[in-house]
């Protein structure tokens, strides 16, 4: 299982996106049972692609994050190559097609 950061400002949101080409952003709540259930799952997937960074981002304490990047419901799974969006995912997370995903950006870029 591949370590992370864990977010305490917007700041530390961005400055993570801007250093990294291969940006993973794990928003979840304290009371999200799915988060605390996907969370595990996904930092196995991405064993595989040391390249992607993770970090996670609790909205319970970071209140902001869901206006700055359009989040409607948690988990929200996103993951961003040079600062740019391209992949999003929400609540009900198939894995297999997210590491399809990852797998094809990583190779690509």
């Amino acid at each position: 299982m591949i370590a992370y950061r864990e977010a305490t400002t917007l700041n530390d949101i961005q400055a993570f996106i801007t250093a990294n080409k291969f940006s993973f952003v794990y928003i979840s709540r304290q009371d999200c049972g799915v988060c605390h259930a996907v969370l595990p799952q996904v930092r196995d997937m991405l064993t595989a692609y040391p390249e992607v960074h993770l970090i996670k981002v609790d909205a319970d304490k970071i209140p902001a994050v869901a206006g700055a990047f359009s989040v409607f419901t948690v988990p929200a799974l996103l993951l961003f190559v040079e600062g740019k969006e391209m992949v999003r995912k929400a609540r009900f997370v198939v894995m297999n097609e997210l590491e399809q995903q990852i797998a094809q950006l990583v190779e690509n870029y």
